[in-house]
């Protein structure tokens, strides 16, 4: 029998597979069955946790519930059950909602690390300068989670400005907290080549993609077309001499990339692949994933990077997230990735609520 909303029956499933993990880990389990087993086990004990301690708490409900409505009891107790009845009532709501939020059907890329793009887009030279601060933003972001930061490719401009950047942050979790960062960032401000002091907007637009190994997406090399050329860095410097800078077409989707970062056309290629398999998972799962996102268009999770998702106004000072309408008059210390974890925590909570509304539609 299902109680407030909760499937007993896959309550009870989930924990049977948890006992039955932990009875095989504990058996002596060795290799990689166990590192298997190890992983679904940390996957289920937070879940197995949450359900002991919702049940915990109707369980305590309901002998509070008989204790204060029990006529031959002692008055004094009577009263003390009842406001301990109460204060169990309110907490189990939020028991419920913690079972409800672990149950969720889980992104699988999650947990993984990601490719990170961030191009200028219009507004010149300003936008440029605005796209750059964005990609120190999110390198500062990944230093204060213990993350790395792979530059993988830069085109800048001669007054400091990014056309483009490519980065991989590599980490546990990293896609889970950086998906919502996809779409076009607005600047308004004063650019510092602005005489008359008039207010500009700018925009940049931020792609974050999960980083795909080669079990998650297979590339046929015969579907490749791979040119080697030489490297050139900005205002015309040369990176190096020799024919190092690698451009992968994948000629089914007609997806190019390139890569010319290193001294090594090796490396560069390796680099390159290690993009495109991000591009082309991201191509698969966007097919996969076709009918919930056509439902979610516009939601949080959309992902779709031509919708405008956020502004910053440096006049103001503030911050603004247009899709859960989110503003943070911390300007200086969301750039400096500081506060962009309270944005971040706002808009999983909303996706999180946005998703369990719909398990009740």
């Amino acid at each position: 029998m299902d109680v407030a909303g909760l499937p007993e029956v896959k309550l009870d499933k989930v924990i049977e597979r948890f006992d039955m993990l932990q009875a095989q880990m504990a058996s002596g389990s060795v290799g990689e069955a166990f590192v298997k087993l190890s992983k679904e086990y940390a996957e289920l004990e937070p879940v197995v946790a949450a359900i002991r301690d919702w049940r915990s708490k109707r369980a305590e409900l309901a002998d509070l519930a008989a204790m204060k409505d029990d006529a031959s009891a002692d008055a004094e107790m009577r009263a003390l059950a009842e406001e301990e009845w109460k204060a169990a009532q309110e907490a189990l709501p939020e028991a419920e909602r913690q079972v409800k939020l672990l149950l969720l059907p889980k992104d699988a890329a999650d947990e993984k690390s990601a490719i990170l793009e961030v191009r200028a887009g219009t507004g010149g030279d300003e936008a440029a300068l605005f796209a750059s601060e964005l990609f120190a933003m999110y390198r500062a972001y990944a230093a204060l989670h213990g993350w790395s930061f792979e530059v993988m490719s830069l085109a800048e401009t001669e007054l400091g400005g990014l056309r483009e950047g490519v980065a991989a942050i590599n980490g546990r979790g990293v896609f889970a907290r950086l998906k919502f960062e996809s779409g076009v960032h607005r600047v308004q401000r004063v650019p510092a080549t602005e005489a008359s002091g008039r207010i500009h907007t700018s925009a940049a637009t931020v792609a974050v993609l999960p980083e795909a190994e080669d079990v998650d997406i297979h590339i046929n090399e015969s579907d490749l077309r791979i040119d080697v050329y030489r490297s050139s860095g900005a205002g015309g410097q040369h990176v190096n001499t020799t024919d190092s800078a690698v451009r992968i077409t994948h000629m089914p989707t007609g997806i190019v990339v390139a890569q010319q970062t290193e001294r090594s056309q090796h490396k560069n290629k390796a680099q390159a692949m290690k993009l495109l398999r991000a591009k082309l998972f991201e191509v698969e799962r966007d097919r996969l994933d076709g009918e919930r996102a056509a439902s979610r268009k516009g939601q949080v999770g959309s992902g779709d990077r031509s919708e405008r998702i956020r502004t910053y106004n440096f006049p103001q000072g503030r911050v603004t997230d247009h899709r859960i309408n989110l503003t943070l008059y911390k300007i200086e210390e969301v750039m400096a990735g500081q506060a962009l974890d309270e944005i971040i925590a706002a808009l999983i909570s909303e996706d999180q609520a946005e998703r369990l509304a719909s398990l009740n539609d």
